[in-house]
Formats: structure tokens, sequence, C-alpha cells
């Protein structure tokens, strides 16, 4: 025979209790996330034109009007090294790559195995 137990008012309560201190403690969490992305947004309206490593090299050449036509990563490290940034091809890159996602200054056009950097419209 199998014996079922019934929950007393207790053990509801103290389910409820359990209930409620989850909830507070997701509060919490969902608070400090909201916090840091509300922080994060600020820093970057902030602060959006540094011109500190390659990333800030390349948006110097796209406030100067660089890429107003067409440039090769080649052409590019080579003015980055005329206004004395001197960096890696692969760092060179990766500020580029990183600013032709969806919605960056700059959009990138393949013509043969090349890849062309030129600023979007």
């Amino acid at each position: 025979m199998l014996k079922q137990q019934l929950m007393t008012r207790n053990d509801i309560q103290k389910i409820l209790d359990k209930f409620d201190e989850h909830e507070r403690r997701i509060r919490a969490l969902e608070s400090l996330l909201d916090a840091g992305q509300k922080k994060r947004i600020l820093t970057a309206k902030k602060n959006p034109k540094t011109y500190s490593g390659p990333k800030g090299g390349v948006r110097l050449l796209i406030n100067d009007g660089f890429f107003k036509s067409k440039h090769d990563l080649a052409s590019v490290r080579k003015e980055l090294a005329n206004r004395d940034y001197h960096y890696s091809r692969q760092a060179a890159h990766e500020a580029l790559k990183s600013l032709s996602k969806i919605g960056g200054p700059l959009v990138v056009l393949k013509e043969g195995k090349k890849k062309l950097y030129v600023e979007r419209k």
C-alpha cells in the first residue's frame, strides 16, 4: 500500500517563501544587468570619437574622408602608417572588419579576391 502524504499549511508556506526569495534575487540580478547595459550605452555615446588603437586610426581616416573612395587593406595600412598608426596587418584587418559590420560606418566590397572598404552611404 502506498501512503499519500498531504501537504500541510506549513509546507505550502515554505514553498511560497522560497518562490518569493527566488523572485527577489531574480529582480536584483535583472536590475544589475540593466544598469550594466545602461552604463555601456552611456559610455559609447559619451566617447564615440576616440582615436586610440587600430580601430581609432580607422575612425580617424573615416572622419577625414579617406574612405570616400575604395581602399584595400594595404592602402589603409599605408595611410595609417603615414599618420603614425603602426599596426600589424591582422590588427588593421580586425579594425576594418568590426567597423564594416551591419550598422557600421564602412561597407566591404569584393572585387576579384580583394576586399575593398568604402564609407557606407
